[in-house]
């Protein structure tokens, strides 16, 4: 397990925001519920795809998971503190999962793909076509 966030992390970020993340489609933003400096890097990461994206791409899914579930008594925040905040004020969605035990780890995946739709629909797109997405689009995994 890492005992502190590195500090270069912010760094690479800006490196990497220019090689296509600007293009993605979706977005998972991953922190640790014990580790508050995870937490701001996710929402530093958060801020940054909002101020880079164009127009109507602006608009694109994020969803904001917290990991290490199976660590709940060593949280740095309420469960709900958080989902609020992420939810109402950062218009994402919100789950935890425990990579450890693969609790949840397939809900999140569903829940990224339930946001996604939601938002093709309201952008009036009466048709979701995601036959062959895999073959014509690569998922980027930092």
């Amino acid at each position: 397990p890492i005992s502190s966030f590195p500090a270069s992390a912010s760094q690479e970020w800006l490196d990497l925001r220019c090689r296509g993340v600007r293009n993605a489609n979706a977005y998972i933003l991953v922190y640790d519920i014990c580790c508050v400096e995870s937490f701001e890097y996710v929402k530093m990461i958060r801020q940054q795809i909002v101020e880079n994206r164009e127009g109507s791409s602006s608009e694109v899914p994020i969803l904001v998971v917290g990991n290490k579930r199976d660590l709940q008594r060593q949280r740095f925040m309420p469960r709900r503190a958080v989902s609020v905040l992420v939810k109402k004020t950062w218009k994402c969605g919100y789950v935890e999962c425990s990579a450890k035990f693969n609790w949840h780890v397939v809900l999140l995946f569903k829940e990224l793909l339930g946001i996604a739709v939601a938002r093709a629909m309201r952008q009036n797109h009466t048709s979701i076509r995601l036959q062959g997405a895999l073959q014509r689009n690569r998922c980027t995994v930092m």
